[in-house]
């Protein structure tokens, strides 16, 4: 949707129908592999640095104003994408990758490697980065704001609230940064794809910005938001609810 939907004129049914006709319904869960193998450090390294960078910022009492929550949370957004992105890279690379062009994950890293560099690998960083710290910084701080105020006013432990409090709170939050950050992931993955479609000489991201607004206006800028919130807001939602009874199951404190 975000790289091929504008020129082929293409919805999410399209866009789905043209994946199962190229390359079978496989197709759907082409790059998964890797989209797996990076989500567990780069969640677990997110929530390690989260606590970490909280402790820096909390004063004798363990309370941190909102700003200093926006912070932690962006430190951690960035520090975790930083450390993963490689990843990223090649899980875009396979996903939008025909039918038989790579044999594997190996494959694609060789390949990225041998036509590009190592610096391949980094392809997308800068509006990643710009994209990752407002969107980091606004989950994990409307999270706990929404999750303290809704247990402030309906008498509730902060510690336990339950997993429907945990999945709403998560919903909502991931909401709230998608909608601050997705501009920069649209133009992080077209970055990322460009050697893919072959789509002629690389174009920086200032300039991506300014082909989506001329050619689609403000609206082309949420290209496959509809589908991306499909996947994300479920995947954040019940990565916190996890999050939560497994800080309660290990014992530590949910401040």
């Amino acid at each position: 949707m975000q790289v091929l939907a504008p020129k082929k004129r293409q919805n999410l049914f399209r866009s789905w129908t043209a994946m199962v006709v190229e390359g079978g319904h496989r197709s759907l869960w082409r790059g998964n592999g890797m989209n797996v193998a990076k989500i567990a450090p780069e969640t677990g390294i997110k929530f390690l640095a989260y606590d970490q960078y909280k402790k820096l910022f909390e004063d004798g009492q363990n309370k941190l104003d909102l700003h200093h929550r926006f912070l932690a949370g962006s430190l951690a957004g960035a520090t975790a994408q930083t450390i993963i992105y490689p990843m990223e890279v090649l899980k875009t690379r396979l996903a939008m990758g025909y039918t038989g062009q790579y044999h594997g994950i190996n494959d694609c890293l060789r390949y990225v490697i041998k036509h590009g560099g190592w610096r391949a690998l980094y392809t997308g960083y800068l509006p990643n980065l710009l994209g990752i710290i407002p969107y980091a910084g606004i989950e994990l701080t409307v999270y706990e704001t929404v999750k303290k105020a809704y247990c402030q006013k309906y008498n509730q432990d902060p510690k336990n609230p339950g997993v429907i409090v945990h999945l709403g709170c998560g919903t909502f939050s991931s909401t709230c940064g998608q909608l601050g950050s997705y501009p920069l992931a649209l133009v992080r993955t077209k970055m990322q794809a460009h050697d893919v479609i072959r789509d002629g000489a690389k174009v920086a991201m200032h300039k991506y910005f300014h082909i989506i607004l001329q050619d689609e206006g403000f609206i082309g800028l949420y290209r496959g938001f509809a589908a991306n919130s499909m996947k994300v807001v479920p995947a954040v939602s019940i990565s916190f609810v996890i999050y939560e009874q497994m800080k309660r199951i290990l014992g530590l404190n949910s401040n």
